[in-house]
């Protein structure tokens, strides 16, 4: 099997970092809001608006949007090219659509960090609830935002999965990582993955919410979702757990920013 070229993995490895950053400070900022240290919730946008916001800011933030962009694109050329090896079988290509998905989302992404760099203002409010809204106009809006919020649901399951499974150092390299190591990656990547799990569980829940209430004013994104898990008064440990998961994902993601194994694309 031919190796990546290094630009390719040069990127990609940039992009796992960089998705670690932007994991953690959402975690982080969480974390904060759930133990009573003030602060608001915040989504990926809020994360790349606190890095800019930093010493060298616009630097920094540079750097995540090229990591981002070259996981887009190695996400993007894995999908049409099959370089993971998923096959053409309804599972493959479940999974290959899965990874085009999350490339185009992360294309997003650092699109919103360029224009930050730019000076550009980012459109504020909540992504998903236009989103739902434009959808729920559309002939069958209504069924597409269900089946959408299922999906979510879904990919939330497939963490569970993986986590349950044993999956999460399939793609690592274990000789080069060590045993002591890969226990660590496991522990932060299972509660990471959990994590993950519960957030888009809530996410799904909602938006199937408003496609069956037909309103798109229930869909909620990552920063509402995390919102409706506080309780008042006092901490939301639920909060806080999801919170610490998600900075453990971001910790789990710099494992795989070492140690993936970066196939052809």
């Amino acid at each position: 099997m031919r190796e990546a070229s290094p630009s390719i993995v040069w990127l990609a490895r940039l992009g796992f970092v960089a998705k670690a950053v932007v994991y953690v400070i959402v975690g982080g900022v969480a974390a904060r809001v759930a133990f009573g240290m003030g602060g608001r919730t915040t989504d990926t946008r809020g994360a790349l608006g606190t890095i800019v916001a930093q010493p060298f800011g616009r630097l920094l933030l540079g750097a995540v949007a090229v990591g981002l962009s070259g996981y887009a694109a190695w996400l993007l050329l894995s999908a049409v090219l099959d370089a993971e090896g998923r096959g053409s079988g309804l599972a493959g290509m479940l999974a290959r659509l899965g990874a085009a998905v999350r490339g185009l989302t992360h294309a997003a992404l650092a699109a919103q960090a360029i224009f930050i760099i730019l000076g550009s203002r980012t459109r504020g409010g909540n992504a998903t609830r236009e989103w739902t809204a434009w959808l729920l106009s559309a002939p069958f809006g209504a069924w597409m935002v269900a089946i959408a919020g299922g999906a979510v649901m879904g990919y939330g399951g497939y963490q569970l999965y993986c986590v349950v499974a044993g999956n999460l150092t399939k793609d690592l390299d274990l000789a080069a990582l060590g045993a002591p190591a890969a226990r660590w990656a496991v522990r932060f990547g299972g509660f990471g993955m959990a994590a993950r799990a519960a957030l888009f569980a809530v996410i799904g829940f909602f938006l199937i919410r408003a496609a069956l209430l037909y309103d798109a004013r229930q869909a909620k994104g990552v920063a509402q979702a995390l919102r409706s898990l506080t309780s008042r008064p006092g901490p939301s440990w639920l909060l806080g757990i999801v919170a610490l998961g998600l900075v453990s994902y971001g910790i789990y993601e710099l494992f795989e920013a070492r140690y993936r194994r970066i196939l052809p694309a």
